[in-house]
């Protein structure tokens, strides 16, 4: 598999976590944050099959060592700078015990990392890195080189949000560079470089979250129905008389004076086009008087009620002379 091809899979798995977030509104982190690592390294067995007597080499676990910086973005993706430290000691060459070889390992990473929430303060980390690997071989024997290759890694994790800025997490990385080419004794040759990493790490920074959303205003209660500021009681024929109707209506009247504290009452007396003018006259005057009274026996004050009469000049319903209209036969009452 040549870097070429390495690049479109890598690029190939980037896009798929990204277009994956779509799903997830809202991100779990924002902003920037530094990553520590350490933790144990396998270097899966190579050789150089140029070099006379090093077709095999067998490495022992080792250690590793990464710092890096990144940014989480909107939709759980982050993207990480990542540098790290390896070193892994030669056990066996040809089957037989090396001499103190080794294999160390410096590499740059830039990674895309997808953190989906799988319970309430974890996250598996699904991911991809690709960047650059510089491993020197060494068997302490004045044989040694170094060689610097493209590399790419897949990245699978588990992170528990310790807080709002540390993250504690458990991360495996593949770590692949092709075709690492060594001179050993003068002789040219290359092997593949795998690597299984398992590590425990800190995160720490990000922004503060948000606050919370305020609670929404409680709806303002219905406004108070308006009092009816005008009331009208009707008379039977040239009477002034309260009748049983005309007294509901003035005890809905003085319950409204008396709750809305209204400062004067106005009552005006009315008449048919009935009888002379100065009949009716009087006759409006004593429904007037009439109804007041009633309120003053329902509590209202005697000193804030006036009275008038119009007589037969304002008709609510427009007649000739002489006629019997029932709605003409009133008094009015507003509060004012």
């Amino acid at each position: 598999m040549g870097l070429k091809k390495l690049l479109v899979g890598t690029v190939a798995v980037s896009a798929l976590l990204a277009g994956a977030t779509a799903a997830n509104a809202g991100p779990e982190r924002h902003g920037w944050y530094v990553n520590m690592e350490a933790g144990w390294v396998h270097l899966n067995d190579t050789g150089l099959p140029g070099v006379a007597g090093f077709q095999s080499i067998e490495y022992s676990s080792g250690w590793g060592a990464l710092l890096g910086f990144g940014h989480s973005f909107d939709n759980h993706l982050r993207l990480e700078f990542e540098a790290g430290y390896r070193n892994n000691d030669a056990d066996q060459t040809n089957n037989i015990p090396a001499i103190d070889g080794e294999f160390t390992e410096y590499s740059a990473m830039v990674n895309m990392i997808y953190d989906a929430p799988i319970a309430s303060r974890w996250l598996l980390n699904i991911g991809a890195g690709i960047g650059l690997d510089v491993g020197r071989y060494d068997d302490r024997l004045g044989r040694e080189d170094t060689d610097t290759q493209g590399a790419v890694q897949g990245i699978l994790g588990l992170t528990h949000r310790l807080s709002d800025h540390w993250d504690l997490a458990v991360t495996y990385r593949y770590l692949w560079a092709e075709d690492m080419e060594y001179t050993i004794g003068g002789v040219r040759s290359d092997f593949e470089v795998a690597k299984h990493n398992v590590m425990l790490g800190f995160r720490y920074g990000y922004d503060d979250p948000p606050p919370p959303p305020a609670p929404a205003a409680p709806e303002p209660p219905p406004a108070p129905q308006a009092q009816p500021k005008q009331f009208i009681v009707f008379f039977g024929f040239n009477k002034c008389n309260i009748t049983a109707e005309a007294d509901a209506v003035l005890s809905e009247a003085a319950s409204a004076a008396k709750s809305s504290g209204s400062a004067s009452v106005r009552i005006v007396g009315h008449t048919d086009t009935v009888g002379s003018p100065a009949y009716n006259q009087k006759l409006s005057e004593c429904r007037a008087n009439a109804a007041k009274a009633n309120l003053v026996g329902k509590g209202v004050a005697d000193g804030a009620i006036s009275t008038s009469g119009k007589g037969e000049s304002e008709l609510m319903v427009q007649t000739g002379d002489s006629v019997k209209e029932p709605q003409n036969r009133r008094a009015t009452v507003d509060l004012q």
